[in-house]
């Protein structure tokens, strides 16, 4: 335990072993869903056991839970011991739908998918190892990356409403169904966070998801598993290991959904580490994180090692929020999630019984917090407070993190440039916003 606290610093960060594990424990309560959602983003949501590619290959729900509970927990682990940072990592939602739509319709084999995640990976790489992902966020003007914090908030918020019922985005915005029991256990849930928060009870956020997960099950809103524990079917996972296909990615398509692949990743794990970095209080007077770096390199590392085990771009989850929150400071809160996934390999229908009516407050109750950020953003100066203003409206809007920051650089580029302060903005900056135009083009 000596050698744990002292390795991952836990004097100099005050936390304790206790409070990390609580942390890590919250962090993964609240990412579980990637088990569930990844397979149906590949596969599809219905019945089926999983989808046939266009080569022939199957390409199981099984394998794809397995691998990506595999990949999570490895690539998290390596984010403690290197980085030392309370972050966890998984698949990515939205290259995910996107490749896995194209799997589905027969339009793109696994292999090629595979492909495509793996040269994106290989970029994050390379930049990642010359400082090119560092550069590009010292030269990101700091009211910019101050309000990434209060943008991911509302998009968490999001999230966190939608996925609970307590909103319904499906045609519009318009409020749930208050006679859903769903709904009903959710504003419980958020309330028993909200007051437990308020009376300094550490562990909040995971006591409300445990509470609301145990009084669902007499409503039938937590579904109890057939089994707690299952031994994985390791015959399908072959099918979609180091399977690769880069003769049919060598073409336009296959360059744009690199293109896709590789911005959408990027500014979403740009946001989530400064985000998350900033609730924990790391952050430097610039709203910079030092040794930023780490966690990049792990990020891209991540995104190949997964292409090599079938996943979809791997990504720096903004979900990490709710364990920083719950006291996490250190790579212990990573360590206890991605040794928990690992874990879950084996008891991953214990994992899923936990709903969204627990874990949608959850959400909803961090993107509150997160959203404190917008009181640092400078408003005195409308050319400054511009890009941030367009950075939420979109990133909340579209629901898409990456999306957001990318609007923001550009509308933060654009006034400052009709305005005759282009000598303010940084020649780095013009040559991003290049790729960021085509990223909306192509995307």
């Amino acid at each position: 335990m000596k050698n744990l606290a002292k390795f991952f610093k836990f004097e100099e960060r005050n936390t304790t072993m206790k409070i990390e594990l609580i942390a890590g424990l919250t962090t993964f309560m609240t990412m579980a869903y990637v088990l569930v959602t990844q397979p149906g983003a590949i596969c599809g949501f219905g019945p089926d056991p999983g989808v046939v590619d266009v080569a022939g290959v199957m390409v199981t729900k099984e394998a794809i839970t397995v691998l990506t509970a595999l990949i999570s927990g490895i690539i998290t682990l390596l984010m403690a011991f290197y980085a030392n940072f309370p972050f966890a990592l998984s698949t990515g939602m939205g290259t995910n739908f996107v490749l896995g739509s194209l799997v589905q319709s027969g339009s793109l084999s696994y292999a090629a998918a595979m492909t495509i995640i793996l040269i994106s990976g290989i970029v994050f790489v390379v930049l990642s190892v010359f400082g090119i992902r560092d550069l590009i966020v010292r030269m990101i003007p700091k009211n910019i990356k101050v309000a990434i914090s209060t943008s991911i908030g509302f998009f968490i918020g999001y999230l966190g409403l939608s996925n609970s019922g307590i909103c319904d985005f499906s045609s519009g915005l318009s409020i749930g169904n208050f006679k859903d029991k769903t709904v009903l256990l959710a504003l419980a849930g958020l309330l028993i966070i909200g007051v437990l928060t308020a009376f300094k009870v550490k562990g909040a956020i995971l006591i409300g998801i445990v509470v609301i997960t145990i009084i669902g099950i007499p409503l039938g809103v937590t579904t109890l598993p057939g089994q707690v524990a299952k031994i994985p079917d390791m015959s399908s996972i072959g099918d979609v290991i180091f399977h690769f296909d880069l003769k049919s990615v060598i073409n336009a398509e296959g360059i744009i959904l690199m293109f896709i692949a590789f911005f959408g990743d990027f500014f979403s794990t740009l946001g989530t580490v400064l985000a998350v970095g900033g609730r924990a209080h790391m952050l430097d007077e610039n709203g910079n994180l030092p040794g930023i770096e780490k966690p990049f390199l792990v990020d891209a590392i991540g995104t190949v090692v997964g292409a090599c085990f079938g996943c979809t771009t791997i990504t720096t989850y903004v979900e990490s929020t709710s364990g920083v929150e719950a006291g996490g400071r250190t790579g212990m809160t990573a360590l206890t999630t991605g040794v928990l996934f690992l874990i879950f390999i084996f008891f991953s229908p214990l994992a899923l019984m936990v709903p969204n009516a627990a874990t949608g407050p959850a959400l909803i109750f961090v993107g509150f917090l997160m959203i404190q950020g917008v009181k640092d953003i400078d408003f005195s100066d409308f050319t400054e407070a511009f890009g941030p203003f367009v950075m939420i409206m979109f990133g909340t809007f579209s629901a898409s993190i990456a999306v957001g920051i990318a609007a923001g650089i550009l509308a933060d580029i654009l006034i400052k440039v009709c305005t005759g302060k282009f000598k303010q903005v940084h020649w780095g900056m013009y040559i991003l916003a290049i790729p960021l135009v085509l990223y909306f083009i192509l995307g």
